[in-house]
């Protein structure tokens, strides 16, 4: 298998953040786990580029670069309010004509619009940008409490640590849940990061920050393969289900229901793809108690069949 080129744009002033999000991903080789990705630094000329921690990196390739990549990063566009050169421009159009998959980090989706690529599509960007990004381009269709939206040939990300959350979704998306579990974990981070942004844009009110759903949500993920229900665990949390109910809504953005058909497909996702277990172990392993009923679930969530995502994604090979 070939190496999947990553090539990130930077332009000054570049911000290190959102180009380290990238870089950490997808550009540094981990002990005992296989390399997928190859990943290269350029700017519109070769050279010294500014940043916004005072000193200058440097750039050793070109605008040309872009045009052997796989997935162009744009890790963020300091200058939202300017237009960008002609030259950068064409480069990100043309490589999303070729094919590649075109990225953005926070308010690098600024860059993506301009270039036409978020015309009459969903977007992302930092919760304080998307106002700006909403009346600047009106075809965009701007979703502001996402922390990342991906469209395929293209996504965004919301602010600053949100990249590192669309990178590692798209290591996923490419390889599977368990490679970028991996990856995560060397990472030190969660490989999925509940919620939406705006948990973090205002304050709660009255200043009191709401109770963590955090010990309910360990408790439960080790006990997947239960019959788990919204009344359990609303009496784990010693709340009502309606309060448990308004708490996931606000905290996670999605319904207990939802939330944990998400983990029990995801759990059979790892399943898949790091055993042979057959379909009726993993689904009574993760608590969807039939091979049918695991199959329905798991192919409205994911829009494949546990047969192909094994196929696609069952690399025992790989292990160290």
């Amino acid at each position: 298998m070939g190496l999947h080129r990553v090539v990130a744009l930077v332009m000054p002033p570049q911000s290190t953040f959102e180009l380290a999000c990238a870089a950490e991903v997808f550009g540094l080789s981990r002990p005992g786990l296989p390399a997928r990705y190859a990943f290269t630094v350029c700017a519109e000329r070769p050279g010294p580029v500014p940043t916004l921690a005072g000193y200058a990196m440097v750039a050793g390739e070109g605008l040309a670069a872009l045009e052997a990549a796989d997935t162009v990063v744009i890790p963020g566009w300091q200058r939202p309010g300017a237009p960008a050169s002609p030259a950068v421009l064409h480069a990100v159009r043309a490589a999303h004509r070729r094919g590649a998959r075109v990225v953005s980090i926070c308010s690098g989706a600024f860059l993506l619009a301009e270039a036409g690529l978020l015309d009459r599509r969903r977007a992302t960007t930092h919760w304080r940008m998307a106002g700006e990004l909403a009346a600047r381009f009106p075809g965009v269709l701007v979703e502001p409490d996402l922390l990342y939206v991906d469209l395929g040939d293209v996504a965004t990300s919301a602010g600053t640590a949100a990249g590192i959350d669309l990178c590692l979704h798209l290591v996923r998306a490419d390889h599977g849940a368990a490679y970028a579990a991996r990856v995560a974990r060397h990472m030190v981070m969660p490989p999925h990061r509940e919620g939406g942004q705006l948990q973090y844009a205002t304050p709660p009110a009255a200043g009191r920050l709401p109770d963590s759903l955090a010990p309910l949500l360990d408790w439960a993920l080790d006990r997947l393969h239960e019959p788990l229900t919204l009344d359990g665990l609303a009496h784990r949390a010693r709340v009502s289900p309606r309060t448990l109910a308004r708490r996931f809504a606000g905290q996670l953005g999605v319904s207990p229901g939802r939330w944990l058909l998400q983990q029990r497909v995801a759990a059979a996702q790892a399943l898949l793809e790091e055993t042979d277990l057959p379909l009726e172990a993993i689904a009574a392993r993760v608590g969807l108690s039939s091979a049918t009923n695991l199959r329905r679930r798991f192919h409205a969530m994911t829009r494949t069949t546990p047969a192909a995502y094994r196929r696609s994604f069952g690399r025992r090979q790989d292990r160290p």
